[in-house]
């Protein structure tokens, strides 16, 4: 049922929930709450660039696709100034009823668009907005190359590539 204990999510990571957006989750946690509950959805806030050529989250062992709606668009990375209102009408489609209360997972390149993403929605009513930490590619590494140390990918968790 929405709003049940079901659809709470603990944060995994030093984020503590906020006023702003219900917190920062890791990887694995994301992974956990889209597995276990089939209200969770997981929206990738990067650029279409950053979709086709690094790759996508691949939710189809869970029955789930991604939902893929810009942040900001690439090159002038020009905010989405529609962004809140895309989402939420996309998460009352595949959601349906008790979409506000739903866990909604929101994914960038390392975790900073996604955060404000989360933002935006919470302004919108919704209760259960996440930053995952790390995003898709992670934290420079020693080499200062992403993908290798932290975030979906390196996680080994699916993602294709088109």
């Amino acid at each position: 049922m929405p709003g049940d204990a079901s659809d709470k999510i603990l944060p995994a990571t030093s984020g503590a929930a906020s006023a702003d957006y219900a917190g920062d989750v890791s990887v694995a946690e994301a992974w956990r709450v889209l597995s276990e509950n089939p209200k969770a959805v997981l929206v990738d806030v990067r650029t279409r660039a950053e979709w086709s050529f690094v790759g996508v989250a691949d939710l189809g062992s869970l029955n789930k696709e991604p939902v893929l709606v810009e942040w900001a668009s690439f090159p002038a990375m020009n905010v989405n100034e529609n962004f809140a209102s895309e989402v939420a009408s996309v998460l009352n489609e595949v959601v349906g009823g008790g979409a506000k209360a739903a866990p909604v997972l929101f994914l960038c390149r390392s975790g900073a668009r996604s955060r404000s993403a989360a933002k935006a929605l919470t302004a919108l009513g919704f209760s259960a907005a996440y930053n995952i930490v790390g995003g898709f590619e992670g934290d420079l590494d020693e080499t200062r190359q992403r993908g290798h140390s932290s975030g979906w990918k390196a996680s080994g968790l699916p993602w294709i590539q088109s």
